[in-house]
């Protein structure tokens, strides 16, 4: 079979596909043939050593498939069941071994494309607006890189719970597509001072939460965004980590809030993976929630994909399809 290895750590370079053995499903696990594997902002911190993961490996931790094997000691999956799942590696490839633990049965009513779209962004989007800073009606919220894959989901979701939105954005397109998923402003965070702009927009008062996967270029602003006893959730580092925090800024901005979650920690078992999912998964069957797909790619193609993705050249999500 056919998958994607990175034997050492580096740019999108590293990426190779190459013909690999297929795998052998041990207790719990299934062996799945995978139709799409999401391409992820966490792919590219694996790729790059960012966060540590021995080598060589085959990245890519979301995905959907069909069940083609069934290891030892699983129960409620068998042949032929279609599925998703996230935070499980081994995505970039034709088939993959994956934990009976981590995945979930994919609904009548929801393609393998959407599904692989929708598990590891639509969960993270999930665990921030439902445990992370609980949106009530009224409440506003930054959402950066609002036409990107997390946050097109976080914005329909914060309008769904009465929620406002301003969005930051870096073309028109980009604009278009974050003002269509309900986003109320836009900001220029290209052409603009982010805080400044939200300050204007909220009279003086700040927002809720802010809601930032961006990292280095804009925590700064997030920060100076917030309102008195505000949020800020970092949930990512698309444009590098944040450098060390001093506490004491976060009494001098009005005794704010600071976290870093991940949705590793927001599946901690069972049931709280399969209310996420299915609650996502619910809200697509009813067309409550549009996952734009917002690029395909064989999966020789991995290394196209990673640079369109940190490029910043893509919106909504990125699948390669084995």
């Amino acid at each position: 079979m056919r998958a994607i290895r990175i034997p050492a750590h580096g740019g999108p370079e590293v990426l190779e596909a190459a013909e690999a053995d297929r795998p052998t499903p041990q207790s719990g696990e299934l062996l799945v043939e995978v139709s799409a594997a999401g391409v992820n902002f966490i792919d590219t911190y694996q790729r790059s050593g960012l966060y540590s993961v021995p080598l060589p490996f085959t990245p890519g931790v979301e995905g959907a498939g069909t069940v083609r094997e069934v290891g030892p000691d699983v129960t409620g999956f068998a042949p032929g069941d279609r599925i998703a799942w996230a935070m499980s590696p081994g995505g970039y490839a034709e088939q993959a071994v994956v934990p009976a633990r981590g995945a979930v049965h994919v609904p009548d009513g929801v393609e393998d494309r959407t599904a692989a779209a929708a598990m590891l962004q639509g969960m993270t989007a999930h665990f921030l607006v439902d445990a992370t800073h609980p949106i009530r009606p009224g409440e506003t919220a930054l959402v950066h890189a609002a036409a990107g894959g997390v946050g097109l989901l976080l914005t329909q979701l914060i309008k769904a719970r009465g929620g406002n939105v301003i969005g930051t954005v870096s073309t028109d397109e980009k604009e278009r597509l974050a003002r269509a998923a309900g986003a109320d402003e836009i900001i220029r965070y290209t052409e603009a001072d982010v805080a400044e702009e939200v300050r204007d927009l909220t009279d003086g008062r700040g927002v809720d939460v802010a809601y930032d996967g961006v990292g280095k270029d804009t925590f700064d602003g997030s920060l100076a965004s917030l309102r008195p006893r505000g949020t800020l959730a970092l949930f990512g580092a698309s444009s590098g980590p944040v450098p060390p925090v001093d506490p004491q800024r976060l009494n001098s901005g009005g005794s704010l809030f600071l976290t870093r979650p991940s949705l590793a920690h927001h599946i901690l078992d069972r049931e709280e993976l399969d209310r996420r999912a299915r609650e996502i998964f619910q809200a697509v069957r009813a067309g409550e929630l549009d996952v734009r797909i917002g690029g395909t790619y064989p999966l020789d193609q991995a290394r196209q994909a990673h640079e369109d993705l940190e490029g910043r050249r893509s919106t909504g999500k990125l699948l390669l399809l084995p």
